[in-house]
C-alpha cells in the first residue's frame, strides 16, 4: 500500500495555520517533490512594498515540509540556509522543493522560489531529520 499524498497535501493545507493565514498552500506533491504558492497581498509585503523575507522563507518551508514528508515518515527541518536573489514582487510566488539526497535518518532538499515571470527570488538548502515512521 502506498502513502496517500493527497491526504498529506490536504492535511498541510488545512492544518498549517500560519501558512494558511498567510495565503500559502501546497499545489503539487509527488514523492520527494512539492510546489507551494503564495498569493501576494497587503499582508505579505514589507515597508518597501516587496514580499517580506519571512513570508518567502515560510513559503519555502511549507514546500520542504510537504516534499520531505512525502515518503510517509515524519520529517522536520534541522537546518536551512536562504539566499535572497531579488525582491519578491508580482501576484504570486512559487516554491519548488526537490530532493537532492535521502538517507536513512536525514534528507537534503533544494528549494527555489520564483515569481510570476519565473525569475529566481530566493534559493534555499534545507536538511531534514526523520523522527519516526
Amino acid at each position: 500500500m502506498s502513502f496517500d499524498l493527497d491526504r498529506l497535501k490536504n492535511f498541510l493545507n488545512e492544518n498549517d495555520t500560519f501558512a494558511k493565514s498567510n495565503k500559502i498552500r501546497i499545489e503539487t506533491l509527488r514523492e520527494g517533490y512539492a510546489e507551494a504558492v503564495l498569493e501576494i497581498n497587503e499582508n505579505s509585503t514589507n515597508a518597501l512594498n516587496t514580499v517580506q523575507g519571512g513570508a518567502i522563507f515560510t513559503l519555502a518551508d511549507l514546500a520542504f515540509a510537504a516534499a520531505a514528508n512525502s515518503w510517509g515518515e515524519k520529517c522536520m527541518a534541522m537546518n536551512s540556509t536562504i539566499s535572497f536573489i531579488r525582491p519578491g514582487t508580482g501576484k504570486r510566488l512559487k516554491a519548488t522543493a526537490k530532493a537532492v539526497n535521502r538517507g536513512r535518518r536525514t534528507c537534503l532538499f533544494d528549494i527555489s522560489v520564483t515569481n510570476d515571470e519565473n525569475k529566481l527570488i530566493a534559493q534555499i538548502s534545507c536538511t531534514g531529520f526523520f523522527i519516526e515512521k
